[in-house]
């Protein structure tokens, strides 16, 4: 085989891999999740509401405990009560409770959650929450009129699909949203607005008459909490001073609207639409980000209550002394059908929210003027809403599906062909007219929770398909991965190889067939095209190639199953090391310590101790950071200590190895790339000192910052030194991003850096002396450099098995070593603000990514070399490694779950999601490698594949 051709093949197989795995992450949303949105449903609601209009307040990024607890904020000079006049709406003359929010606790999620009465389609996060990938109902469409104020980010998506004129926004400039400025502005700013906007109703009539009418609702949305948190955390006294902001405007906004209208025709909803983590961020299932505030007051609201014998407290709310007061919990999507309620208008279409009041068992928010009886035929039209939901969803699955089995509790009809579900309806109607007030909101209730179930039923009606085709997928791209480890053997015959091609296209065709009649999404095709394709090539061209390689080599049936169940177990570690991040520390224990002292022999270890030492040792450092906590705070200190150990490595490098460099353009070239860091170092102590002042950024620190990141990062690529030894270039590699870890860091994560790349050196090093060691066989000797350049093709050995897994795990360390979890809140802020201060997500997601990324090109630069350095093929422990990628993902595919807590849910996806995009980086970086080191390699092991 021709190195073009091995190129070529491993080219396709990492093309392919990719493709693969992202289509399948699509899978976990297919399985788990389906859209919320079907069109053709009729509308319900009731034509009389309980006040004249409704004022919505969105303290975007609240945490419930911070509004509420006394004396919660740790420091001196901290108010009792941060929030007084919430409180006191809460003590004297409103209901309160806890609004749970689903996974990701974003800002646009959690909107469409409170305003459209529904979990959004998950797609929606690749548009970056902007714009609506579905169209959705929502209150503000249902209302007479909507004037909404706050962030240019979630108004307009509520204003789209409205009729002209009913939903009115004011936004202010995207460039308003500076996370180095004080953030309350944003709010006062909302205010101000209001403020205006009833001005402005004494000279327009038109706009006093559309104020004036029944059914307007008024969205406040206050954007400073979120922006504060991010930029300060929750725990400081920026973020409490904007809740006392928000406190006030609260009570300003309620005297507005009692001036304006004069009088008490108008309700109050106060919550918020996540969260927000003790590090300053949000999007998982942190129950900090999922539990958010809820205050009601004003017109059809009850007021306190008494809490019942059965405290509905816990040790979450204990600290906020209203033990005896009723906590009336709610989830998010609860809200649209409440205050739809309130001001008398259509539900939304797809809400799939439950009123607090449905229940007779338990005290509601409503304090209707119809009193029971209004609470009764709430619970109704909430039944007729889901039961409608439901009937187009079943309509559209019955139409569809193969052999359906519909939903048992909500199907069935009597003898005149009447369903059950019409028949539970007009029972609830009758308890209605008959006064049954009580016992037609238990009925309705139960009704509820039946539709809910059935729409469940819906959404999970082709999950075991799914997960099966999945498990087939996962299973065949490891098996056709392998293929390119085996030994060459002949084709199978034509009679054989035509039985398997058909046997692959009629499965192809029949899956197919079921989907088109059932009208599945595209993406079943794709799916299913992917195991057919993997297990065909792998029966035609790997199956006996298996049996020749087994039957070669030195290893029995039983070796196999032994090396297989190690293999099993030390991927299955890194799956629990997700969790449990101490794993990874006791996995540099085990490859530094373990390792060779239980299977290095005593001369290896006696000749080499040296090595050996090193080795251990920097294993020991590295495994000091798993072990740190991800509550980090940003310390100028430690990022100056690691960019003065990044300059020593440098120093290192151009002394230490001195004389491998003796031309004066490579010298000169290493002092650049240390210059830039040291640059580097003074410009992020600047603008920290700055940014920790509340002085701002200054542009000279902002645009410094940006060429020496730019330049430092793009300089090994445009530079035309040559190197001296591949360490050399390494180097090269590890100081152009240094300055990234500079800027970027908030704390260790330069130490982290600089000790996990002395630590993969010194790998290649180990591994080198451990695989000389081995005695001369017939199996090595076609793997050693013969002195015309030539040798014949790879062939596999058990220890590859052990580097490829060694590789994995630094694959996954170089993501968790600096202590993120699997969640969205792993990565901090604060250091992005030295270069973007204006909210910009995509750009400030880019810098995260790109620092997260730095490691993994330096992984791609060892690998390659290791590769050179044992003598063997290209790509071969790549190819090594591609076979066992999918031991990680598919243990996550199956933990994927959509029950639970919101930190199952979120810990779920989100494990799966990472494990998977890892792995295809690392075939990725592996190839990456090969192409930047390649120069270097050539001239220090000039290997041809015959």
């Amino acid at each position: 085989m021709s190195n073009a051709s091995t190129h070529n093949n491993v080219l396709k197989l990492f093309v392919l891999g990719i493709v693969f795995h992202v289509i399948f992450i699509a899978s976990v949303f297919d399985c788990y999740f389906t859209s919320p949105v079907v069109q053709g449903m009729s509308r319900h609601g009731s034509s009389i509401g309980e006040a004249k209009r409704l004022v919505l307040i969105v303290a975007d990024g609240l945490r419930a405990d911070l509004v509420f607890t006394p004396n919660g904020f740790p420091f001196a000079g901290s108010p009792a009560v941060v929030a007084p006049y919430l409180r006191s709406i809460v003590e004297e003359r409103g209901a309160f409770g806890v609004s749970h929010t689903r996974v990701p606790t974003e800002s646009r999620p959690g909107h469409v959650a409170i305003i459209g009465g529904m979990y959004e389609d998950v797609s929606a996060v690749t548009k970056g929450w902007k714009t609506n990938p579905v169209d959705f109902d929502s209150v503000f469409n249902q209302s007479a009129h909507t004037f909404s104020f706050g962030s240019p980010d979630i108004l307009p998506m509520f204003a789209k699909g409205a009729s002209p004129g009913k939903v009115q926004t004011w936004c202010y400039d995207e460039e308003a949203e500076d996370f180095t400025k004080d953030a309350t502005a944003l709010d006062t700013w909302v205010l101000d607005q209001l403020r205006t906007l009833f001005h402005n109703a004494s000279t327009d009539a038109t706009l006093s008459s559309h104020l004036h009418e029944d059914k307007v609702v008024f969205f406040l949305h206050l954007l400073g909490l979120d922006t504060t948190g991010h930029a300060y955390r929750p725990y400081s006294k920026e973020y409490m001073r904007n809740i006392q902001v928000v406190d006030s405007i609260v009570s300003k906004a309620e005297s507005l609207m009692s001036q304006f209208y004069g009088d008490d025709e108008t309700s109050f909803v106060f919550t918020a639409d996540h969260g927000m983590s003790k590090i300053g961020n949000h999007g998982d299932g942190d129950p900090d980000n999922t539990r958010t505030p809820l205050i009601l007051w004003g017109k059809g609201i009850r007021g306190p209550l008494s809490d019942s014998s059965a405290s509905s407290h816990d040790d979450y709310s204990r600290p906020w002394k209203f033990d005896h007061l009723l906590r009336r919990d709610v989830s998010q999507a609860d809200l649209a059908p409440l205050m739809a309620s309130l001001i008398g208008i259509d539900w939304p279409a797809n809400s799939v929210g439950v009123l607090p009041d449905v229940d007779p068992t338990q005290a509601g928010y409503l304090a209707p003027r119809q009193g029971e009886e209004a609470l009764a035929r709430y619970a109704l039209i909430n039944a007729r809403v889901l039961l409608e939901h439901y009937r187009v969803k079943h309509a559209i699955k019955a139409a569809r599906a193969l052999f359906y089995k519909p939903f048992g509790a909500l199907e069935g009809v009597d003898l005149l062909g009447v369903p059950t579900r019409v028949h539970k309806v007009r029972y609830i109607e009758r308890l209605i007219k008959e006064g049954k007030w009580d016992e037609a909101r238990k009925h309705s209730s139960e009704l509820i929770g039946a539709c809910l179930q059935g729409l469940r039923y819906l959404e999970t009606y082709d999950r075991l398909l799914i997960r099966a085709i999945v498990i087939v997928a996962y299973l065949g791209w490891a098996a056709y991965a392998s293929i390119s480890l085996l030994p060459l053997t002949p084709r199978l015959s034509a009679t054989v190889t035509r039985v398997i091609n058909t046997i692959a296209i009629a499965t192809l065709l029949t899956f197919w067939t079921v989907f088109w009649m059932q009208r599945s999404p595209w993406t079943f095709y794709v799916y299913v095209a992917f195991p057919c394709y993997f297990w065909r090539e792998f029966c035609v061209r790997g199956m006996h190639a298996f049996q020749k390689a087994v039957r070669q080599s030195s290893l029995t049936y039983s070796k196999v199953c032994g090396q297989g169940i190690w293999v099993f177990l030390a991927l299955q570690s890194m799956v629990v090391a997700y969790t449990h991040r101490s794993i990874w520390s006791a996995g540099f224990v085990v490859i530094g310590v373990l390792w060779p002292l239980c299977t290095w022999s005593t001369s290896m270890l006696s000749q080499n101790w040296t090595l050996v030492a090193c080795w251990s040792l920097s294993c020991i450092v590295t495994s000091i950071f798993p072990l740190l906590t991800v509550e980090k705070t940003e310390s100028l200190p430690l990022i100056l200590v690691g960019g003065t150990i990044m300059l020593l490595i440098g120093v290192v490098n151009l002394y230490g190895f001195g004389q491998h460099i003796k031309d004066r353009p490579t010298q000169i070239s290493f002092m650049t790339q240390m210059g830039f860091i040291a640059v580097a170092m003074v410009i992020t102590s600047s603008s920290i000192i700055s940014l920790q002042a509340k002085q701002g950024l200054p542009r000279l620190n902002q645009i410094a910052a940006w060429v020496i990141f730019v330049v430092s990062s793009i300089y090994p690529f445009v530079s035309k030194v040559h190197h001296p030894s591949p360490t050399s270039k390494i180097i090269t590699f590890f100081l152009a991003f240094s300055c990234c870890f500079v800027i970027l860091s908030i704390s260790v994560e330069g130490l982290f850096y600089s000790a996990y790349v002395c630590n993969l050196l010194l790998w290649i090093e180990v591994e080198s002396v451990f695989r000389g060691s081995f005695p001369s066989t017939s199996n090595d000797r076609s793997r050693s450099v013969s002195h015309q350049g030539y040798h014949v093709p790879y062939r596999f050995q058990a220890d590859d098995i052990r580097i490829a897994l060694f590789f994995l795990f630094y694959v996954q360390v170089a993501f968790f070593g600096t202590g993120n979890v699997a969640s969205i809140s792993s990565f901090y802020l604060e250091p992005v603000y030295r270069l973007v201060p204006i909210f910009n997500p995509f750009l400030m997601a880019a810098l995260l990514i790109f620092k997260i990324v730095c490691p993994y090109v330096i992984l791609s630069a060892v690998f390659a070399t290791l590769n050179t350095r044992l003598h063997l093929p290209p790509f071969s422990l790549f190819l090594v490694a591609l076979t066992l990628t999918d031991g990680m993902t598919m243990t996550f595919f199956l933990n994927v779950t959509d029950t639970g807590s919101w930190l199952e849910i979120g810990q779920s996806i989100s494990f799966f999601c990472i494990t998977s995009l890892l792995l295809v980086w690392s075939a990725g970086i592996c190839a990456a490698g090969d192409y930047l080191m390649g120069d270097t390699l050539v001239r220090l092991h000039p290997i041809k594949v015959d």
